[in-house]
């Protein structure tokens, strides 16, 4: 199973997130377990289109995903899944 870690932001809004092995093979299906886990979570990752939002990132080992509206990006068992906010000021 890919393993998928969170930002530490992320607690602010889920106390008792962390780095989980998830079922999936694509980007997807990993959102669709953590939701099981995380209730409130897709919603929080992705608009009310099932789109990614704006503010997230989401990298497979070291690489964006390239697909931010299917989230159809391939995922293979053992490989860290990083979903990340992207941070803006100024």
């Amino acid at each position: 199973m890919p393993i998928v870690k969170f930002t530490s932001n992320l607690k602010r809004f889920f106390k008792d997130i962390q780095t989980t092995e998830l079922p999936g093979n694509n980007v997807q299906s990993l959102i669709a377990a953590a939701e099981k886990h995380y209730k409130g979570l897709s919603g929080y990752l992705l608009d009310d289109c099932g789109h990614l939002r704006p503010h997230i990132n989401i990298y497979i080992g070291n690489t964006l995903i390239k697909d931010r509206k299917g989230l159809t990006d391939k995922v293979k068992s053992g490989e860290s899944v990083y979903i990340v906010q992207a941070i803006s000021g100024g």
